[in-house]
């Protein structure tokens, strides 16, 4: 794309069109626009019509963001062939003009603009800087030398925001060789140029809030904004390790991070987002310092005591506000870090820890008008913080972080206290219930947020109350509270509190209390019926000593049809359509539960509904998957139960699962694959002609080109293999089956599939029906052997072998491979079979692959040839090799990766369900023992001609392996003679 007037013209008409409210402009723009994204020079001449003056600053504002995009998905096109739609990358000559231009395009935008190229510039640093960019820091650097000259914060700022983004990856990416020189290149560069520029920044905010009037907001935020992004490098830079030169220069440094911390500036706190601007420069030293004393504590030692009673200080003069939630925050994580570390005695005064409790812990955790409104306006955000931990950045869950720190070396001194808060607040809750409900809320999230959890286990415990007693004084009233709506907060946190320590709670207790879980789950609130779900989905997951079930089916079966009617209504509320709690819920009581059919027959009406609604726009994947687990779970303990409910479960369900087929619900095919494999499972011969629809569809290439569905599809091939074996050797479709086969164990990304194929024709079709196509199945096995020889697609050729021989017999076995080629049999046996037994895995597949090698050399003529005597004792070595020692002793790590970029796409996109697994079947139910197999076997063809194979025993078999037969032999009273 040539930079003319014409080109002008054409892109600023179509940024223009791209603003258009109206749809039809806007589509056609957008489509011209990436239409032109792939001809050469596309971001070169968008890049130019940014710098464009004469242009409307909201046309060069769109170009921007289009250049940044168009960076994004081109200066590193993705190998990932399942991430979308590929892109043409942007060549090396155009990539040169875009760095050229960039930076003093950048310096020389209004600040919109700035924000956008300073974000592309991120965009080729991350891949490009510094080995491919040499230029860079040296022209930032320049160019913020000039700005400081003349004091241009507007130049400054989007310097160092660029020199901000591109540091940011110290912080995050494992400590390499590479990466530990690309930091020494930015150091030996950039960090005395930081230090001269934050100096110079902080003596102009000195000298500025000293002046009469504390100086203008106007002239004060640019400094402040720089001295935060000043901050933030040195957060990056600092990451990995201290460096000499930070080092050198401590004092500097941690003296104007403490002022900051310590002095208050009227005029611009005073001021619109002036306090925000502050409290985001006091939030990144805070995080400084939090850094230094976890990675630098001896060297930060001296400054300890004057920061820690600065952040004291700064926590009990922090309001309330939401706006001020980050600085507190961070402030307190600081604390946090201190407490836990050698230097805890700061807190080991008298009356620190009271007061931290008082003026800092207390108010923090209390609940305020925030919490309510995002209870009431998004409860799956605040269930994500309250109930799931995420909340590590809220006041109240790090105001409690500061607590356990404390109590790791103060424990007495803050249970003591802690105890007495909370008696206090529940006083003053019974003085005025109505009221001061807050109180009663702030001891239960108290009890609950410095509860400990018992190493690998689900057990918590607290010692700050006895938790039977404050359970039945304290939780029990707001269970038992007639008014499911009354408090929901106070409700919310009761249901919490029993969820926590449902572990502790007495059977007979919590059992009085399931009738009224359930009647929560008709509250309107919506966190009060999802935490009501939660705690009776979790209570069912509660073990006793043993691992024995808490709560069986007995217990629960007698109120099911009110409880699965209250779940199915909870899921009409506004919102909670698709709440992935009570779909959870469903599912356990419906894997814990008798199914009758009473019970299967309205359920899987719901679920069927519900499926037909997400079809339509399928939003929430996890409500989705629980949702199809429990069709799954359904259909696996209803209908195997009562075979008469197949039908009717069929009729309910097929026209969603078409209605997913026929629309192609890309993100449900999986689920509906596996679900039908289960129901064709089920099914007797004769298979219905709607199920021989599905098999035809299955068997076209098309329905295999997404390799997400691929398992699932499988999966559902077996189904049809084990179930028809006599349709499938009908109209040609047995030659699509192998065609598939071949299709899949060509790719090292889906060979097991493929062998998973080829494993259940083996085991479901007569010899008579596969022998004219098994030298086309070798031919492709042997090519692929030749071509990418993996372990994995190894030890499944040796399984395959082992199930041919098992089903077939031996004989067919070395006929078949050497009708390809001449004596091959020996030679794949030599150099796959006999080095690959060994690594064999999997009780089922042990076993087969230990019997059939077994029978190879027990029945086999061409292993029974006296001339074949040393291969004999090297398969004999690998069958004892195999039976006699533990798994970590014969099987390394894998050293080979899979495919990335074949794998990615597949794996984050095909999710198994665990209720609609394929079982594992046992080819050799008659044989028991493969050990006493093997000596048995060995013992009778030994005794037809005496002394010849000890001899072979002992001239092959490792010194170790020898004895281990021995011992065979003696445990069974066998003897090779």
């Amino acid at each position: 794309m040539e930079w003319n007037p014409e080109t002008l013209q054409f892109l600023s008409q179509c940024f223009l069109r791209t603003l258009s409210p109206q749809p039809e402009p806007r589509r056609a723009a957008e489509s011209s626009l990436s239409e032109a994204a792939d001809r050469p020079n596309y971001g070169l001449a968008v890049l130019r019509l940014v710098a464009e003056p004469s242009v409307d600053e909201q046309i060069r504002q769109a170009a921007a963001v289009n250049f940044k995009n168009h960076l994004r998905t081109r200066w590193v096109p993705s190998n990932d062939l399942n991430a979308g739609p590929t892109f043409s990358p942007i060549l090396d000559p155009e990539k040169d003009q875009i760095k050229t231009l960039i930076v003093s395009l950048m310096l020389s935008s209004s600040p919109r603009i700035q924000s956008q190229l300073s974000e592309a510039l991120a965009v080729i640093g991350k891949h490009d800087f510094p080995k491919s960019w040499p230029t860079l820091l040296p022209e930032l650097i320049s160019n913020l030398q000039k700005a400081a000259q003349s004091s241009d914060y507007a130049s400054i700022n989007g310097i160092l925001g660029t020199a901000n983004s591109i540091f940011k990856k110290f912080r995050y990416q494992y400590k390499t060789n590479d990466l530990l020189l690309d930091l020494k290149y930015c150091l030996d560069n950039f960090a005395a140029p930081l230090l001269d520029i934050f100096l110079k920044t902080a003596s102009l905010i000195d000298s500025t809030a000293s002046s009469p009037g504390g100086g203008s907001p106007a002239t004060l935020q640019p400094l402040f904004e720089s001295q935060r992004l000043c901050c933030r490098i040195f957060y990056s830079l600092n990451f990995q390790e201290l460096p000499e030169f930070f080092e050198d220069h401590m004092k500097e440094w941690m003296g104007e991070f403490r002022k900051y911390l310590t002095t208050n500036y009227p005029s611009l706190e005073s001021s619109g987002d002036g306090l925000a601007l502050v409290d985001q420069l006091r939030a990144a030293v805070c995080e400084n310092i939090s850094l230094y004393m976890e990675k630098n504590e001896e060297e930060f030692q001296g400054y300890l005591n004057d920061f820690a009673s600065a952040v004291w200080s700064l926590l009990t003069n922090v309001s309330q506000s939401s706006s001020r939630d980050k600085l507190a925050v961070t402030a307190m994580k600081f604390l946090t870090t201190v407490s836990t570390s050698v230097h805890h005695t700061l807190f080991a005064s008298e009356g620190v820890v009271p007061q931290i409790c008082q003026s800092i812990v207390i108010p923090n955790v209390r609940l305020r008008d925030e919490d309510e409104e995002l209870f009431e306006m998004n409860y799956i955000e605040f269930i994500r913080r309250d109930m799931e931990g995420s909340d590590l950045d809220t006041r109240r869950r790090i105001a409690c972080e500061l607590l356990k720190g404390i109590a790791t070396n103060y424990k007495k001194q803050v249970t003591d206290i802690v105890s007495l808060q909370i008696q206090n607040l529940l006083s003053s809750f019974g003085t005025n219930p109505s009221a001061n409900w807050k109180d009663k809320d702030c001891a239960i999230y108290l009890v609950v947020s410095l509860a400990t959890k018992k190493a690998g286990g689900t057990l918590v415990s607290t010692d700050l109350v006895d938790v039977q007693s404050f359970f039945l004084s304290v939780i029990v009233p707001e269970l038992q509270s007639q008014d499911v709506n009354g408090f929901p907060m106070l409700k919310a946190g009761a249901l919490k509190f029993f969820t926590t320590f449902r572990g502790l709670i007495q059977k007979p207790v919590a059992f009085q209390l399931f009738p009224d879980l359930v009647r929560f789950l008709g509250a309107e609130s919506n966190v009060v019926h999802s935490y009501a779900a939660s705690c009776i989905e979790k209570l069912l997951l509660v073990k006793d000593e043993g691992g024995k079930a808490r709560y069986t089916s007995a217990d629960i079966t007698p109120c099911v049809p009110v409880l699965m009617n209250n779940l199915f209504n909870s899921l009409k509320f506004p919102e909670s359509e698709e709440n992935q709690y009570i779909m959870k819920c469903i599912l356990r009581v419906l894997a814990v539960a008798d199914i009758s059919s009473e019970i299967a027959g309205p359920c899987i009406a719901g679920l069927t509904s519900i499926l037909n609604e997400v079809c339509k726009n399928p939003r929430n994947p996890i409500f989705n998957h629980y949702l199809f687990e429990s069709v799954a779970i359904l259909i696996r303990r209803a209908c195997e139960r009562d075979a008469s409910l197949i039908s009717a479960f069929e009729g309910s369900l097929f026209p969603s699962l078409q209605t997913i087929l026929a629309n192609d619900v890309t993100e449900f095919l999986p689920y509906a694959f596996q679900l039908l494999a289960q129901l064709v499972e089920l099914n007797k011969p004769p298979i219905s002609p709607s199920y021989m629809q599905i098999f035809v569809l299955l068997l076209s290439p098309d329905s295999w080109r997404r390799s997400s569905n691929v398992p699932a599809l499988v999966r559902l091939l077996q189904a049809f293999l084990q179930k028809a074996p006599n349709e499938v050797n009908q109209e040609g479709r047995l030659n699509q089956v192998l065609g598939i086969f071949n299709m899949l164990v060509s790719s090292a990304s889906s060979d097991e599939q493929g062998f998973y194929v080829l494993n259940t024709v083996i085991e479901n079709l007569e010899y008579g029906v596969i022998s004219p196509y098994m030298g086309n199945i070798w031919n492709v096995l042997f090519m692929r052997l030749q071509n990418n020889r993996t372990v994995k697609f190894q030890k499944s050729l040796v399984i395959f072998m082992s199930l041919f021989l098992i089903k077939h017999g031996a004989t067919n076995l070395v006929d078949t491979m050497n009708a390809v080629q001449d004596n091959i049999f020996l030679v794949i046996l030599e150099q796959f079979w006999i080095p690959n037994l060994k690594l064999i895995t999997g009780a089922i597949e042990l076993k087969l692959t230990a019997v059939a090698s077994t029978r190879l050399i027990c029945e086999s003529p061409v292993l029974l040839d006296p001339a074949a005597a040393r291969l004999w004792g090297k398969m004999l070595d690998s069958i004892v090799t195999l039976l006699s020692r533990p798994e970590q002793d014969r099987v390394e790590e894998e050293p080979e990766m899979p495919d990335i970029a074949e794998n990615v796409g597949y794996t984050a996109t095909f999710v198994k369900l665990y209720n609609a697994g394929k079982r594992e079947e046992d080819p050799l139910t008659d044989v028991k023992d493969p050990k006493q197999f093997l000596v048995a076997s060995l013992a009778k063809l030994s005794a037809h001609t005496p002394g010849r194979y000890p001899q072979i025993i002992n001239e092959n078999l490792e010194p170790a392996n020898q004895a281990a037969l021995l011992q065979l032999c003696g445990i069974y009273n066998c003897q090779i003679v």
